[in-house]
Parts: C-alpha cells; structure tokens; sequence
C-alpha cells in the first residue's frame, strides 16, 4: 500500500509539475508571438500571393504610367483608338507606322500616316510580350526596326492582345527565340516608364519615357 501510494504521489507531483512548466512556456511562447506579430507587421508572415498574370501586369502597368484600355473585338480598339485621338487632339496630326501588316489592319481607321518620323506625333505599333512582373512591354527590331527608342516619337499607341503575356523578360526572350528560329530579331529592349514629358519624375530620368496607351485585345 505504501509503495502504491508512493508512486501514485510522485506521478501526481511530476504531472503537476509538467502541467506547470508547459503553462509557463505556453504563456511565454505565445507572449513573445504577440510581440513580433504587431498589427501593422502581420503581412510579413504571412505566405505571398500569388496574383494572375493578367492581374499582375495590369496593375505594374499602370503603376509604370501606363494608359490601358481592354478591348474585346477589333471594333472596340479602332473606337478606342479614335478616343485617344480625340482627347489628345491629333485630329489633324501623323501617325507613324513601322510595320506594314499592322498599317493595314489599321486602313480604316480614318488616320494620316506617315514613313517620316519627324512627320509624326504619335507612333503606332505592336510589340512582343507584355512583361506581367514589373508591367513593361518587350520590344524587338520586328516593331521598331534598327531606331533607338529615343528617335521615335514621345506618343506610342501599341496593340497587343492578351496571349502575349509572359510572367517575366526571361520569358520573354525564349519565346522570341523560338518564335523566330530561322531569324532571329536584333534590337530587342523593353519600355517601363510610361509618362509625358511634363509627368517625368527623378525615377524615369536617363530612362527612354513614352506617353504610352495600350490598346489589349481579348483573344484567349
């Protein structure tokens, strides 16, 4: 009985004792977590989310200065095109084309073009991706020939459409690749700052800025 008794003593002890520690810990542990997880900083701890491509582009884009407008057919670009004419009075100005297939897709739509770029207000284009990552736009010598951003005008009109979207340039580029195996495109480089001369800030600075609109066609 004395032995049973014993034990069963020391067991009930020890289990308090356990009970007390764990408390204890318990207490401190999670004290502490409060501590580090302030309101403010609980993001940090939190796992990241991972946003559409189409999400992740559209809202870098614009953070880039760039003007979108989504567009679900071909009528719905060439109204949005003749929108963008209108508000930045080019009525009676040049639009420069570059690409021939793209010139006349563009053959009804009421615009004076023009092979000059010194003729030209605004520049009317394509371009290879759309970069979803930091929202710029990659080009090659395919829109842009052998010129330098820096020759073309300030104004660029590009149409794309949504399946030329790409997470990042890496991306990009070998989908050149192998899009143009038996040639592949010179002059490749990518348009990020989206402001007029007059919206510049110290970020776009020795940067090739582009008041820049993009005309996105659905085709997916």
């Amino acid at each position: 009985m004395y032995i049973l008794y014993h034990k069963t003593h020391f067991f009930y002890h020890f289990e308090i004792n356990i009970t007390k520690v764990y408390i204890k810990y318990k207490n401190h542990f999670f004290k502490n977590k409060e501590e580090e997880l302030k309101p403010g900083e609980r993001g940090k701890y939190m796992p990241e989310i991972k946003l559409p491509i189409d999400e992740k582009f559209t809202i870098n884009f614009k953070a880039n200065g760039g003007k979108f407008l989504y567009c679900e057919d071909l009528d719905e670009i060439f109204q949005s095109l003749e929108n963008i004419i209108q508000e930045n009075h080019w009525e009676d100005k040049k639009a420069l084309f570059i690409d021939s297939n793209l010139k006349d897709k563009f053959k009804n739509a009421g615009l004076t073009t023009t092979n000059k770029i010194s003729d030209s207000t605004f520049f009317i284009t394509t371009c290879e991706n759309l970069i979803a990552n930091d929202g710029s736009l990659l080009i090659s010598s395919l829109q842009i020939a052998e010129k330098k951003l820096t020759e073309l005008p300030a104004n660029f009109v590009v149409f794309a459409t949504t399946s030329q979207m790409v997470e990042t340039i890496g991306e990009g580029l070998r989908g050149i690749k192998t899009k143009n195996r038996q040639r592949i495109p010179t002059n490749i480089t990518t348009i990020k700052h989206f402001k007029s001369s007059d919206e510049k800030d110290f970020l776009s600075y020795g940067s090739s800025s582009k008041n820049l609109y993009l005309l996105l066609l659905e085709d997916l």
